[in-house]
């Protein structure tokens, strides 16, 4: 990777209503860190910044750092991160990493595909991009900006594997070598999308059914309704189910100590 110069300034503001109006002159905060010194806080210029950040092939940059009145001329660094602003994608933020020319770094690359996959093109298969970024180790000035795939040669139902990269001169590629990177799945029949519409559809119905029966069994054991005749009193059982109003015959008096029973009216 090649090192591109850039210019960076002591910070002046750190507070966060300083980091506001250093913006708004033009500026981003950042930071520099590594083995070789203490962090110190920076900030450059955000046109010029933005500017190579739009230029590169990804935001994996190394960069010549000047910063104004430090005892070194140059300050070998890595962009780290880069904070953007969720909505407009303004730079925010800015982490660089001191590194050394001598000294193996990892970081982590792109991984893209160029040509159409076999799979895809005679027999209709689904190009799938299962992992999208890769981690290398590498001296700062072997390190990729991105390693490229050629995907022509991949049949339908085969996959490229991380062991199957073949990683440019004096980079490492880290990771389980099984690992599958990319593939081409195989296409759907007519018939497995007809089931997973009909599946699909038996699903919705089930719940729309499931839904009506809780409704109906709600319904099935409501209390009467207000004024309406046999509703039960708070407490109380309902009465039976079909019970004629009033008793056919009352049951007679209970009689008094040392007297009989009243006899029985004849009809």
């Amino acid at each position: 990777m090649k090192s591109v110069p850039l210019k960076a300034f002591p910070r002046t503001q750190a507070r966060r209503g300083g980091v506001k109006k250093l913006r708004a002159t033009g500026r981003v905060p950042a930071v520099i860190y590594g083995r070789q010194a203490q962090p110190q806080n920076l900030e450059v210029n955000a046109k010029e910044f933005g500017d190579l950040i739009h230029h590169a092939v990804s935001e994996n940059l190394l960069v010549d750092l000047s910063v104004e009145n430090d005892a070194r001329a140059k300050r070998l660094a890595l962009v780290q991160e880069i904070q953007h602003h969720p909505l407009d994608g303004d730079i925010l933020h800015v982490d660089f990493h001191e590194v050394t020319e001598d000294e193996k770094v990892v970081i982590q690359v792109p991984l893209e595909t160029v040509g159409e996959a076999a799979g895809v093109k005679n027999a209709g298969g689904v190009l799938e991009h299962v992992v999208f970024k890769l981690r290398v180790r590498a001296l700062p000035k072997d390190l990729p900006e991105q390693i490229i795939v050629d995907v022509s040669h991949l049949e339908l139902g085969k996959s490229i594997h991380l062991g199957d990269l073949k990683a440019p001169a004096g980079v490492e590629i880290l990771g389980d070598k099984h690992i599958s990177v990319i593939s081409v799945a195989m296409p759907r029949t007519e018939e497995e999308e007809a089931a997973a519409t009909a599946e699909a559809e038996a699903v919705s119905a089930g719940d729309v059914e499931m839904i009506k029966e809780k409704k109906e069994e709600g319904e099935e054991g409501a209390a009467p309704a207000k004024g309406e005749k046999g509703a039960a009193k708070p407490g109380e059982k309902a009465p039976a189910k079909g019970a004629e109003k009033g008793a056919a015959v009352a049951a007679p008096a209970a009689a008094k100590p040392g007297e009989k029973a009243p006899a029985e009216k004849k009809k």
